[in-house]
Order: C-alpha cells, then structure tokens, then sequence
C-alpha cells in the first residue's frame, strides 16, 4: 500500500480506490527536478498499489494549476536535461505500463509543461478561470511533449498555431476543440472531478487496463497490426483480461440482470 504524503510541495489523499495529488508549492506550482521525482514517485506507486483505480491530479490555490519548468530553480543549478524521476517531467508524462486513468483538474493558469502535465492525463476538467498557453516559442525554445502530442488531439492547424504563436486561449476553447471534457465553475471543479473518479473508480479496472494499453501502443501501428495483437492476446493487459474472473463477472452479470461485482481480478 502506498505511503500518503500530508505535507511538501507533492500532498496525497485517498478515500476508497480513489487517489487525489495535490501540487503545492507557493507561489506558482512551478516544477523544478526535486518535484518531478516525487510526483514520479507518487504516480509509481498508485500504478503498483492494485488498491488503488483512479488518481485525480489538481493543485493548491486558485490562480496557477501549473506553468510548468520552475525557471528560477533553473537558474540556480537545476539543469534542464536534469533527472525528472521516474515518471519524466512532471511524474506522468514517461511513466511506464500506467494503466489506470488520470484525471487532471484545472484551475487558473496553465502553461508550458504545466499543459503538457494535463495532457498526460486521460480527462481534463476546466473551471471556467482556466486558461492555457505555450509560450517556449517566445523564450527560444520548443514545447517538446506538446509538439508530439497536441496535433494528434486537436485540429492539425489549430495545433499548429497554438504553438508556432504562442497565444493564450481560454477554458471555453479549449471545450470547443475537444482539449478538456467539461468547463464548470470553480466551486464546482473538484467535486465533478470526484464524481468523475467515483464512476470509473465502480468501472471494470482490467478493461481500463487494457483500453489504456491499446490505445498507448497502437498510436503508431497499423490498424490491423493492432487489431491482430488485440484478438491474438498479445497485449499482457487484454490477455490478464480474458483470462480474468472479471471477464466472466461481466457475462454472468448480463446474464442474470444485475450490475457485475468488479474485483480487478
């Protein structure tokens, strides 16, 4: 079982299956190497704890989610090609084999590795005071993750011109071009965020498994290639899940008109 942290610029909380991490670390909940390793840390072990299903990523205060490199720790010795930890940069965006869903609630501003934190995550929720950007471009140098990542989410142009400009665009956007899943309230982010992590927390967590695994590897395959490994039982999450207790569940539960009894085994 995992170790909760109560205090440090990384705090954790579990209730149920469930695992909110705050970022905290005043004023901006910028990232600097020490950070990134124990987000790396902490995301390693709710991968590993099989008491855990779901994690809830968000940060302390109102005004910054996060605006990613911590460019002051930066300028006193922490190295950009420095060691992130684990997990890369920010504890998720490298992290092997991370089979469970992420969710990343976001408030205030995010920007830089802050957005390419929140891309790291399966779902994004917005409040409404949310507002995004990548602005390497103006200090001479690339949003990497973003650059991979971001014209395989959205529009290729609209891509394309968030990074090529800069600019910053809001919560509202961000909705209309499929980036978060829903834009609400600040009051009313966090607990739609946990309502979320409530209905995937009572989900199968094999089939999340394996969905997250199929989409993960087959990003660059074919589509049959992919397909045949899926039906050929080539992914060790498809095939843990066929072999499974839950598949079974699953069937019978239809079966006989009830909701399954999922036990992630």
């Amino acid at each position: 079982m995992m170790r909760m942290r109560s205090d440090g610029p990384v705090r954790t909380r579990r209730e149920g299956a469930i695992l909110e991490v705050t970022l905290d670390r005043p004023k901006a909940n910028a990232i600097d190497l020490k950070t990134s390793r124990v987000m790396g840390e902490v995301f390693r072990d709710f991968r590993d704890d099989d008491g855990l299903r779901v994690a809830i990523l968000r940060a302390a205060g109102e005004k910054f989610f996060c605006p990613g490199w911590d460019l002051k720790a930066a300028a006193e010795g922490d190295a950009v090609d420095g060691d992130y930890g684990v997990g890369g940069f920010g504890g998720l965006q490298e992290l092997p084999q991370m089979n469970k869903p992420v969710i990343a609630a976001v408030q205030g501003i995010a920007c830089g590795g802050g957005l390419e934190l929140a891309l790291s995550c399966d779902l994004i929720l917005a409040s409404e005071t949310a507002t995004f950007a990548l602005p390497e471009i103006r200090s001479g140098t690339v949003a990497d993750a973003a650059s991979i990542k971001l014209p395989k989410r959205i529009p290729y142009h609209v891509a394309m011109d968030l990074l090529l400009t800069g600019r910053w665009f809001d919560a509202a956007e961000a909705l209309r071009w499929g980036l978060v899943k829903e834009v609400c309230t600040p009051e009313e982010l966090l607990p739609k965020a946990w309502e979320l992590a409530r209905l995937l927390e009572s989900g199968p967590p094999l089939v999340y498994a394996a969905i997250k695994e199929i989409v993960r590897e087959a990003e660059d395959m074919r589509f049959q290639d992919a397909l045949n490994r899926i039906t050929k039982r080539q992914f060790a999450t498809v095939d843990r899940l066929y072999a499974s207790e839950d598949q079974l569940e699953g069937a019978r539960a239809f079966a006989e008109k009830r909701d399954p009894v999922w036990k992630g085994r």
